[in-house]
């Protein structure tokens, strides 16, 4: 794919920012990763409860839900401390398809009526951070499993695919794959994917900043995004491959 614009880290449009998934990040967490896409790090850290929400008591179903924040630091000016004021609405959003997001490719009924907290923390924000996020957190989510497994708490990993997110920008006409920043504030139209391994869909959000965009648009960028995710799902696999 030819973009006129040059990007500002000289990337193709079709190429993401480097990517690195250090895993076992921290000492107590039974699943833990930082990931880097470009300058965008989030430490994604899994807790294992022994309780489930009350729609799931007695049903023997676990559940898996997600906790997102960024640090004061994290972006170019501070930003107020999220326990000093209530969960923002960006926020809550990016929760919740965090926790979408993983629940779509795990077996609820594997790991019995517990409760896996997926805690998401942007220690620094170059665009991207809830795609990243959802890229880290699976191989943290796996790696909590295997920790399960060890400890005899389960006999089967309970996760049937892969899952990734990518973000896909559209700016002067032309389309660009995992935007930082500086792109994400000029494009005028902003899709973010949320894809398994196998390459089925769990999520699309799509907004067009200053104008709208057509079917074909939304073909163009859906083949740039599916392309993002195959080698995110590389990048996965080579990371649960590696001892930590």
């Amino acid at each position: 794919m030819e973009g006129r614009r040059i990007r500002a880290d000289g990337r193709p449009p079709d190429r993401l920012r480097k990517v690195r998934i250090s895993r076992n990040y921290l000492k107590h967490a039974e699943g833990s990763v930082l990931i880097e896409m470009g300058d965008t790090r989030v430490v994604c850290a899994i807790s294992v409860d022994e309780k489930v929400p009350p729609f799931l008591k007695n049903t023997g179903k676990g559940w898996i839900t997600a906790e997102y924040a960024m640090l004061p630091r994290a972006t170019e000016t501070r930003k107020i401390r999220e326990s000093i004021v209530r969960t923002d609405g960006r926020n809550f959003e990016i929760q919740r398809l965090i926790g979408r997001s993983l629940r779509s490719i795990s077996d609820l009924n594997g790991f019995g009526e517990r409760t896996m907290w997926v805690d998401c923390d942007v220690i620094q924000a170059d665009g991207g951070t809830r795609t990243a996020a959802i890229t880290g957190a699976y191989v943290a989510l796996v790696d909590a499993f295997h920790t399960m497994r060890e400890r005899g708490m389960i006999e089967e990993i309970p996760i049937g695919d892969s899952v990734a997110a990518v973000s896909v920008g559209r700016i002067g006409g032309d389309f660009f794959l995992d935007m930082n920043y500086e792109e994400d504030i000029l494009a005028d139209v902003d899709m973010n994917f949320v894809v398994t391994g196998s390459g089925n869909f769990v999520e699309l959000q799509g907004t067009a900043e200053e104008s709208s965009f057509t079917k074909q648009e939304m073909d163009e960028m859906t083949i740039l995004a599916l392309k993002g995710i195959r080698e995110l799902a590389r990048i996965q696999r080579r990371a649960l491959h590696r001892n930590p």
